[in-house]
């Protein structure tokens, strides 16, 4: 079965990480956990209260086939938690490391944005809030998902996509990728 890591932090966005777990797991069979930085209680920005038992120390132990960075407003603060020697053990060791909105700001700080294609919100929100951030040659504009060398990047307006992505990186069939996609835009045609 594969595994999925979702990172949450305090005032991260709801949306960003639902459809990863909320049809990775019952839909697909895939194992879906969560990791805060410390163990305890979380907040989303909704105002939804999560107590998560594993931190970041677990995650490594754990070894998931894919790392989710879900973003919030904090990546944005000093009170950032540092989660970068996780990522890069993480990639290190073949996993994929996923970051959406204020989560590409983990991978960016980590170094591992640097020599990839990758998108977030907009080039200067990347160059203003991750100190160290030196890919910025390799930024693409983009309001969809960014998927190079085992890293997916999305700005926070792409969950659909993003989820997409994720599961195309643990090997979901490429008709139950299309398939999923088409659901979920289906509302829009």
């Amino acid at each position: 079965m594969a595994k999925i890591a979702v990172v949450l932090t305090e005032g991260f966005a709801d949306w960003e990480y639902a459809l990863i777990s909320g049809t990775g797991r019952p839909f697909y069979g895939l194992d879906v956990r969560y990791f805060t930085p410390e163990t305890g209680a979380v907040q989303s920005q909704g105002g939804l209260k999560a107590v998560v038992g594993q931190d970041m120390d677990d995650l490594a132990t754990w070894q998931p086939d894919v790392v989710v960075v879900v973003g919030g407003m904090i990546w944005e603060t000093a009170q950032a938690p540092d989660i970068g020697d996780v990522l890069v053990a993480a990639r290190a060791r073949g996993a994929t490391v996923a970051g959406i909105c204020g989560g590409t700001l983990a991978l960016a700080r980590a170094g591992l944005l640097d020599d990839t294609a990758h998108t977030s919100n907009d080039a200067d929100f990347l160059i203003q809030n991750a100190t160290g951030y030196g890919g910025a040659a390799n930024y693409i504009a983009s309001a969809s998902v960014v998927s190079s060398d085992g890293m997916i990047t999305a700005p926070g307006t792409a969950p659909v996509s993003f989820a997409a992505a994720v599961f195309e990186a643990i090997g979901l069939p490429e008709e139950t990728i299309a398939l999923f996609k088409q659901m979920m835009a289906a509302e829009h045609t």
